[in-house]
């Protein structure tokens, strides 16, 4: 076959229209700024220490041991499975088999991706809560979905959730309801009354719900309810969750699934074409990490609720209106106090200004006014980081 001329790639892009709107992420974009300029990047969510070192030596011994280094069981090795399931029944008091009930993932990201494509069919409705994680937008796409935002809307120095809202925006086509809770980018958390709404709307309308609940275990007032254990939910929803975040391995891409059994083979069935299977000799270290004491997992949450004070304090003396995170470790800023009026201008500035990178919320929203004048910052670092950020905004 002849090479391509370059004329005909100029002439025809050769990205599908379906992933057309998508280009570079704007993690990407500022992670480079970050590095090009030197700037504390407090823009993309990944923390800037490792997590517990007999976790770290817990994958090392895994790769020693030859476990994990040649592909593992497509659903996950039989002992995170196994950890997973106890996990939910540990914290939840849920009860799912580790052999029909869980699938592992290459992080939360691909059980979203897999979740939607095995789920939805070209034309299907998707309603999501606004603003979004990127990947959500993009997955509903491949899927030939059709995504229908609502949009959390700052209430008394927080987010919130309008059921009406949500109420309207269901129509014979909604096929799903695509949930994150604890909420990236806002850290809200849906208080027990929303997900009983949620809960009914979606039995009576007899809808699936995929959950996104990765931030779980970083909640700092009250504690996170799954949906699947509200009544009627069970049967009907995808929980995802992964260790990422809880355990300070981004990295690793360790995430999983639980469901009833027909959800998870349909999962299944998508996500043997994405990856196959990932992460072997991590997988065990995560099953591992999974077991480490309650003491461990207050700790993490102590941690970051310092941080998030230490960093939410230093950005209303800089003149931000801070939106209080109940959850995650991100913290969402308004930065019309400050005269601007464009997020995404002022984080292009912000390293030339103040020697920081963090992310502007619009990238979140279809609707971009709703958005537009909001930034979001990652507490997920050293406190000198944080410390030393604090100054920075000082220049502002």
């Amino acid at each position: 076959m002849a090479p391509m001329s370059a004329s005909a790639g100029e002439n025809r892009p050769f990205l599908n229209r379906r992933l057309a709107a998508f280009g570079t992420t704007i993690f990407a974009e500022m992670s480079a700024l970050a590095t090009r300029t030197g700037s504390l990047n407090l823009g993309q969510g990944f923390p800037d220490t490792d997590g517990p070192a007999e976790i770290a030596e817990a994958a090392v011994r895994a790769v020693r041991d030859g476990r994990g280094n040649q592909y593992p069981p497509a659903p996950g090795i039989p002992e995170l499975r196994r950890a997973v399931a106890a996990h939910q029944e540990r914290f939840y008091g849920l009860s799912y088999d580790p052999d029909t009930e869980v699938l592992v993932t290459a992080g939360a990201t691909e059980a979203i991706a897999a979740a939607l494509l095995a789920l939805l069919e070209p034309g299907d409705e998707v309603v999501a809560l606004e603003p979004f994680y990127d990947s959500y937008a993009a997955c509903i796409a491949m899927a030939g979905a059709t995504r229908v935002p609502v949009t959390l809307r700052p209430r008394d120095g927080a987010f919130a959730l309008d059921l009406d809202e949500l109420r309207a925006a269901l129509t014979p086509r909604t096929r799903l309801l695509l949930l994150n809770t604890p909420h990236n980018p806002t850290g809200h958390v849906l208080p027990d009354s929303d997900l009983a709404a949620i809960a009914a709307l979606a039995v009576e309308r007899d809808l699936l719900v995929v959950t996104d609940e990765v931030y779980e275990h970083l909640v700092f007032e009250g504690g996170h309810t799954p949906l699947a254990g509200l009544p009627g939910m069970r049967e009907r929803t995808v929980t995802i969750s992964s260790a990422g975040k809880t355990f300070s391995f981004t990295g690793w891409k360790v995430g999983w699934v639980t469901a009833p059994p027909a959800l998870v083979t349909a999962v299944r069935s998508a996500k043997q074409f994405l990856t196959y299977v990932a992460s072997g000799p991590f997988q065990y270290a995560i099953a591992e990490a999974l077991a480490l004491p309650d003491a461990y997992y207050r700790d993490v949450r102590e941690d970051l609720r310092a941080k998030r004070d230490l960093l939410a304090d230093g950005l209303r003396r800089a003149g931000f209106e801070v939106y209080a995170p109940r959850g995650t470790y991100f913290i969402t800023t308004d930065i019309a106090p400050l005269g601007e009026d464009d997020g995404l201008a002022f984080c292009r500035a912000l390293p030339e200004r103040a020697g920081l990178v963090a992310i502007p919320n619009s990238v979140f929203y279809d609707d971009k006014d709703a958005g537009r004048t909001h930034v979001r910052w990652a507490f997920c670092k050293r406190t000198e980081v944080l410390e030393e950020a604090v100054a920075r905004l000082g220049r502002l």
